[in-house]
């Protein structure tokens, strides 16, 4: 379905293409340049979901964070998300990590869409000098 473009939905995939991680609503609602409220947001997420601009990552924190799609199948209308997400503990950055993930499923299952993820410390809080996490 051919969808309409606006001024929200631009800016919106825009602070998405340039954060390079995924985002929270509130970190995205903090981004935008002018006031957006809340449900439009969400609908404007939503819909990138569904038109494979963007997936969603739950968190083990209970929010739901979306990355702008970059890679995902390189055929037209192919959206996979094969890999894994990782949310840092201390400054809590969402990303994609990029290696694909094979997971094997029983006999007659196909798997099309992984969400999983990885908590911890990323690499620039894992090796701050003092810090000790393991």
């Amino acid at each position: 379905m051919k969808r309409r473009t606006t001024s929200s939905k631009t800016e919106i995939l825009e602070v998405l293409k340039s954060s390079g991680n995924a985002m929270s609503h509130e970190m995205i609602q903090t981004e935008l340049h002018r006031k957006v409220d809340r449900a439009t947001i969400y609908r404007v997420l939503n819909q990138f979901c569904e038109d494979g601009k963007v997936h969603k990552i739950v968190g083990d924190d209970g929010k739901q964070y979306f990355a702008f799609c970059m890679n995902c199948g390189e055929k037209k209308h192919v959206h996979s998300h094969k890999h894994l997400h990782f949310r840092c503990l201390e400054c809590g950055k969402v990303e994609c990590l990029e290696s694909e993930l094979s997971l094997p499923l029983p006999s007659g299952y196909i798997g099309k869409v992984h969400n999983l993820l990885v908590s911890g410390y990323c690499r620039e809080c894992g090796s701050e000098e003092g810090n000790n996490f393991s």
